[in-house]
């Protein structure tokens, strides 16, 4: 009896909660929280790709790095070896990187895979199954293109997939190394940096593809620069594209192209990183060009994004609709979806483990992941709601500095916000803390930066739950064109002494610190008004920053010790 009873009151709470979330959903996008549950945890070896065959088979095979694929049935349980590829080269970003089923597979037994041949050029190759259907014919190999791709053995980029117009399509790297001095990416008579386009034929001769007619440059390219877009998909309900490209030094950048847009969409590299140009010489307008849905700063030299897919399984409705890619390094995950006016909502969470290598769709649109460091093979699950549904974040410039504003529908088990400035959307520091409310029917909160600078500010929130985990809001861009008032007056100090002149009692402490963001001196000004002196007699020479923190307010100031 107290088994049942558990039951049903998770069940009254599951449903509860799917219910919840598919209202908010009416006027708000919902947020799933997901989470990675392994299907497959032994016989793996450097698995790169998780595919289906959509011939009715629900079975699932497995792409290794190490050039042979290994096929399931729909329970996860192992047949047998499909093929192993010959001619693979197998080093560092190198080996068998893709396969994809022809449509009609289950009537011609065709499929295509991509690997590194042992020249290091990138080649393209069509097999068919053999008449045991857990096993292809290795003798029915046949060549369609090989790519030279000289110097560098990285950025192979790596992904095949078939789009609803029937042809076949490959993502290619810009050829490596860094910079793409070269200039591959943008050259339209280069196939590296691309996204080639083919028309495959059923031939038992050559040629085994042509060029499809509305390729833009004659050629096999579809779209054009890429650095590195090692993973990418087709939105299986509306078509469009979404790209993963691996950034060079400060950005990763997920790219979104509708299926309605022309062919020779140009995604910017090496002209630009993301958002920001990176060598822009011999580069036409910014306007030609396509910048990202979203991006990510690099952190550090290892950051690289996985791109994903769009979920449209049955089993997670709450998930409808949601992009969702990975960092390879970090395990932190992005799930991106429209906002409803032409932009996107991102939201951010962190999972274990790292190295994922690939998202797959089952027949159903169910999607798993695959961990190549790991060698596991992991089931993307959702639950109906994370504990914070924020509706609206937003700020003004007003007279005091910036009036912060943002709105929630729904909070659960949320301990706090930490409210985040930078003047160059890649390093963020924080600038106060505020309590969570926790009111299942939502909160309106409000923060005052006393912000003492003009030009460009960007801020974003750190929504930190009771548990430890957080997750980042929207960044959002103001430009500050009021006059600044000096607090902290004079901004040269030459007596050591920091001078506050404060009107009201709205900071509770002081904090200086080094360009580099690290804390030399803080003090308790908790209740204090007037004018009020800080010794820093102690610190060195040079230029900082000061920022005086409230509860509902904060301000900073750059000053300089001499």
């Amino acid at each position: 009896m107290k088994k049942h009873s558990t039951f049903l009151k998770f069940a009254y709470s599951y449903i509860t909660g799917m219910v919840l979330c598919m209202f908010l959903a009416q006027n708000t996008q919902c947020q799933p929280a997901l989470s990675l549950s392994p299907v497959i945890s032994t016989g793996l070896s450097a698995p790169i790709q998780f595919v289906n065959a959509m011939d009715g088979s629900n079975r699932i095979f497995i792409v290794q790095q190490g050039s042979t694929i290994r096929a399931y049935d729909a329970a996860f349980n192992f047949l047998s070896v499909f093929l192993t590829v010959s001619n693979v080269n197998v080093s560092g970003e190198r080996g068998l990187l893709s396969m994809a089923f022809h449509p009609e597979y289950e009537t011609n037994g065709l499929f295509y895979v991509y690997y590194t041949n042992t020249a290091g050029d990138l080649e393209l190759a069509r097999y068919q199954v053999s008449s045991d259907p857990n096993s292809a014919d290795v003798s029915s190999k046949v060549i369609l293109i090989t790519i030279p791709h000289p110097t560098n053995s990285n950025h192979n980029g790596g992904e095949l997939q078939f789009g609803n117009d029937g042809f076949l399509y490959l993502s290619t790297g810009d050829g490596g190394g860094a910079g793409d001095v070269p200039d591959n990416a943008q050259n339209t008579s280069v196939l590296l940096g691309k996204i080639l386009r083919f028309k495959v034929n059923t031939n038992a001769t050559a040629p085994y593809y042509t060029i499809p007619v509305g390729n833009p440059y004659g050629n096999e390219i579809f779209a054009l620069g890429l650095r590195n877009p090692f993973r990418w998909s087709f939105d299986r309900a509306t078509y469009d594209m979404w790209i993963g490209d691996v950034g060079q030094d400060s950005w990763e950048e997920i790219n979104f192209r509708s299926a309605g847009s022309t062919a020779g969409t140009n995604f910017g590299w090496h002209c630009y990183e993301g958002n920001s140009t990176y060598n822009t010489t011999g580069c036409s307008a910014p306007a030609n060009y396509v910048f990202p849905a979203y991006t990510y700063a690099t952190q550090n030299p290892s950051a690289a994004i996985t791109g994903g897919v769009v979920y449209r399984g049955a089993a997670y409705p709450y998930l409808q609709g949601y992009y969702i890619a990975a960092d390879f390094y970090s395990g932190s995950f992005y799930k991106i979806v429209s906002n409803g006016s032409g932009g996107w909502n991102t939201y951010l969470q962190t999972l274990s483990p790292s190295g994922i290598a690939d998202f797959g769709e089952t027949e159903a649109g169910e999607v798993y992941v695959v961990s190549l460091t790991d060698n596991i093979v992991f089931h993307v699950v959702a639950t109906p709601v994370l504990p914070l549904e924020l509706v609206e974040f937003s700020g003004r410039s007003v007279n005091e500095g910036v009036s912060l504003y943002w709105r929630t529908a729904m909070e659960q088990n949320l301990s706090r916000y930490e409210i985040e400035y930078s003047i160059d959307q890649t390093v963020f520091t924080r600038l106060g803390t505020v309590p969570a409310k926790n009111l299942i029917s939502g909160y309106r909160y409000n923060f005052l930066d006393n912000v003492n600078q003009q030009g460009i500010i960007f801020y974003r929130l750190k929504m930190i739950n009771l548990d430890g985990s957080y997750e980042y809001s929207n960044i959002i861009r103001l430009e500050l064109k009021h006059d600044p008032k000096n607090i902290i007056a004079p901004t040269v100090i030459t007596d050591g002494i920091i001078h506050l002149n404060l009107s009201s009692a709205v900071y509770n402490s002081i904090e200086l610190f080094s360009t580099d963001g690290k804390l030399l001196l803080k003090e308790n000004i908790d209740g204090r008004t007037g004018n009020i002196q800080i010794p820093a007699t102690r610190i060195a020479r040079g230029m900082y920053v000061v920022r005086l923190a409230g509860s509902e307010a904060t301000l900073v100031q750059k000053l300089i010790i001499q």
